[in-house]
């Protein structure tokens, strides 16, 4: 019997290559593109799998994620995103997600997360030679920094001593790689 993979996600190009690959690696694949659309799919049709974007239009998809692991409580998660941080990696976590990847990760990137023994020892993971560049550590400062003042963009400039308009077009790049 097939395996039901939900993927909810507001990246119609993303989505369609996601639910291709996916299909041929003999899932049961269903697209959502918000929360609502992905919790109502998954009433009708409990997922095994679930790769959900954290920031869509409306909701967040961390508030999905106990909704899901309500409905299955052994659904294996996969949180993904274009801004990713560590302060998101651990909301991500915290919410019940199973694992966590940066955007752009393909089939095979997704899949071996999901199906990651979730009880691997620490360590078991592959650690990266390189170390974070200076910009990227800069730019996970601000992420965390941010999420501590709630996304308030003020209190986050006074608290990192820097213009709020230079933070604001900090803000405005896409994360650093590497």
């Amino acid at each position: 019997m097939a395996e039901h993979f939900l993927i909810v996600d507001d990246d119609p190009a993303f989505t369609r290559v996601l639910a291709r690959a996916m299909t041929r690696r003999g899932f049961i694949t269903q697209v959502a593109r918000n929360v609502e659309q992905a919790l109502e799919m998954a009433q009708q049709q409990v997922p095994d799998y679930a790769s959900v974007d954290l920031k869509m239009e409306g909701p967040s998809g961390l508030a999905l994620i106990p909704q899901l692991r309500a409905l299955n409580p052994n659904i294996r998660l996969l949180v993904l995103t274009g801004y990713a941080s560590i302060a998101t990696t651990v909301d991500a976590i915290k919410a019940g997600a199973d694992n966590y990847l940066p955007k752009p990760a393909d089939a095979d990137q997704i899949l071996k997360a999901l199906q990651a023994e979730p009880d691997s020892e620490p360590g078991d993971s592959d650690i990266p030679d390189t170390p974070l560049s200076v910009n990227r550590l800069e730019w996970e400062h601000i992420q965390k920094v941010l999420h501590e003042h709630e996304g308030n963009i003020s209190a986050t400039a006074r608290a990192l001593g820097m213009h709020r308009r230079t933070l604001q077009r900090k803000l405005a790049k896409h994360p650093v790689r590497r």
